[in-house]
């Protein structure tokens, strides 16, 4: 347990160092990348391979690859956008492979290879834009996911008892999915009542907007579940004492945070200012 709360609060000082520390967008911009090479190396793990030594090296590789690609998508922001929009249309379709799963894995085949590098490349370009609007949006994007994770665990913990994914993770429950309902709801409300000043129409777009990025959260934890319950590995890495790899601390921002910023994208498109 000492080891598990040690690796957290060094990870939420370097997180919130490179987000509030200073108005250079470098520091954040090489912890994406950094993030993005070391989550890329772990998705690459868990992919269909015969030969576990030729895996190690092709991952590293790969995670090179991934954070190069991420860089390039970080500095070109068209490319960004094309990424959320696939990423957006990949969890649409996971929703499909989760609820089918085990009788479905048809889609555990090497062309996840090319998703994995879509997905946590459109996860980090998301996670710096929504950072480059404020710091606070992307502090606000963590309150959401964060919300929804620990609400769902101790409410599940005392009241579940109707499984959400029983073949994908028998741990969660649709008392939890509640409870983390509930909880981010407190925190939505807080937002907009102390600090949006919006019209009626606008509270609704952007509190719906809100339940989706946790609905998604919820679908990216539940995606690499699958993905790690397939490839018969518990956790994806161990670089993170207590916590496992980088991949099981970010498997729900993987989906909510291309969907918010897309979002976001869409408001300022519409004339909402946030």
């Amino acid at each position: 347990m000492l080891e598990r709360i040690i690796t957290a609060l060094v990870l939420v000082a370097v997180v919130l160092s490179c987000m509030f520390g200073t108005t250079s967008s470098y520091p954040m911009l090489v912890l994406m990348i950094v993030a993005a090479g070391g989550a890329g190396y772990e998705w690459f793990k868990l992919m269909p391979h015969q030969s576990v030594s030729v895996s190690k090296i092709k991952a590293g590789c790969f995670g090179v690859l991934t954070a190069v690609f991420s860089g390039l998508a970080l500095y070109f922001n068209d490319l960004a956008l094309i990424l959320w929009s696939a990423s957006i249309i990949t969890w649409i379709i996971s929703l499909f492979w989760v609820k089918s799963y085990p009788a479905y894995d048809g889609w555990y085949n090497p062309s996840l290879n090319i998703i994995g590098l879509v997905l946590i490349s459109a996860a980090v370009t998301a996670i710096f834009d929504v950072w480059s609007s404020s710091p606070w949006w992307l502090m606000y994007l963590f309150l959401l996911v964060w919300g929804a994770d620990s609400g769902a665990y101790f409410v599940g913990r005392k009241f579940g008892q109707r499984k959400l994914a029983p073949e994908v993770s028998p741990n969660k429950s649709i008392e939890g999915l509640i409870g983390g309902i509930v909880t981010v709801a407190i925190v939505i409300v807080c937002v907009q009542s102390l600090y949006l000043n919006l019209s009626l129409t606008q509270h609704i777009l952007f509190l719906i907007l809100s339940i989706i990025t946790v609905f998604s959260s919820v679908l990216g934890d539940l995606f690499e579940s699958m993905i790690k319950r397939r490839a018969g590995i518990k956790d994806s890495g161990r670089i993170l004492p207590g916590h496992g790899g980088v991949l099981d601390r970010i498997d729900s921002l993987l989906a909510a945070a291309p969907i918010f910023a897309a979002g976001m994208y869409v408001l300022k498109l519409i004339g909402v200012d946030l």
